[in-house]
Order: C-alpha cells, then structure tokens, then sequence
C-alpha cells in the first residue's frame, strides 16, 4: 500500500465490490449464516483499518481523525453485532417497526450501498491523491472532486456508527435488565420453597 498504488488501489476496490456482491450471493443461494456475517463483518474492519493505518502515514496532520475513525468503525460495529448475537437476532439488519428509524433506513439496500460505496470512495481517492491526481475534469482532479463529494457521506457514516453503539447498549442494558430480573425472580421462588 505504501509504494504500489495502482496494485493496491485495484485489490481494495475489488475487494469493496466483492464484499458488496457476497451479502446479496449468499441470500440468493439461501446460504446466509452468522459465521458468514461475522466474517464479513471482520474483513471488512480489517481492511478499512489497513487503509486507514497507511492514510494516516500519508496524512499525518490528520493522523488522529484516522484513529478516531479506526476506533469508531471496530468499536461500534463490534459491540453492535455481538448485541444483535447476544439478543437473538437473526441478522444484525433485522428490525422491527418499532426500533430506531435511522437505523431501519440505513439498512435499506440501496441506502446501505451508497453509504458503504461513499465511504470507501472518501478513503480510496485520499489514498490515490498521495500518489496521483488522476484523471482531470476542467483542470481539476477527479480524485479530489470525489473525495471531497464523498466527505460528508464517510461523516455521516461514521455518525451512524456511533449510532449503532448507541442502539446496541440499549439492548444490552435492556438484556441485563431482564436477566436480573429472571434471576431475582429465580431466587425469590426457590427461598419461597
């Protein structure tokens, strides 16, 4: 990543696109599983990390907004996907109609796309103007065009990666309370006897 760009560029988009088409093959062939969606979900921190780990390099006045992006993106998913394993959700995006809209939306196919898409887009086109201004549209570069079209999106996602720690420890606390609630209930009934 830190001297091929055009290598390394191509094998991360390829890998963003192919992590697009798995999701939507395994639901097509009735093959989905958690193991898959956790694995999924793994490669998927892994690999924006690696990216954002070689941005901050690149970058390094802006090197604590990379970290803080890291610690969001593995922070937040992983707590939101152990909590959707943990409460007994079969997909963490399942939702009924009474749990978070923006949560409900972004899950939306082709929301979720776009802002899956966006995001990468904002990090490939910084990485790609370390190296090269690409292609030029009126005089200006296309990768910074993009980069900077695509900020708000990698903002926003971020924010709704924060969001889903924030929904998630709703349900934790939601799931603790039950427990604690059984299990008193449990001890109260058995004293009883």
């Amino acid at each position: 990543m830190s001297t091929n760009y055009v290598v390394a560029g191509w094998c991360y988009v390829i890998s963003a696109l192919l992590d697009a088409v798995d999701g939507h093959a395994a639901r097509a062939f009735n093959q989905s599983t958690r193991f898959g969606a956790m694995l999924d979900q793994l490669t998927d921190r892994c690999g924006t990390t690696g990216l954002l780990v070689t941005l901050s390099y690149f970058y390094p006045k802006y090197m604590f907004w990379f970290q803080v992006s890291i610690a969001i993106d593995i922070a937040c998913h992983w707590l939101y996907m152990q909590t959707s394993a943990m409460i007994g959700k079969t997909s963490h995006k399942t939702f009924d109609v009474k749990e978070n809209a923006i949560m409900r939306t972004y899950y939306q196919k082709n929301v979720l796309t776009f802002m899956c898409c966006a995001n990468e887009l904002f990090y490939v086109c910084l990485y790609l103007l370390h190296f090269t201004y690409g292609p030029l549209i009126l005089g200006l570069s296309l990768f910074r065009i993009l980069a900077i079209a695509m900020a708000p999106f990698a903002v926003v996602k971020s924010l709704i990666s924060c969001l889903h720690a924030y929904v998630a420890s709703i349900d934790l606390v939601s799931l603790d309370v039950r427990e604690r609630e059984a299990k008193r209930q449990k001890e109260g009934g058995q004293k009883a006897e």
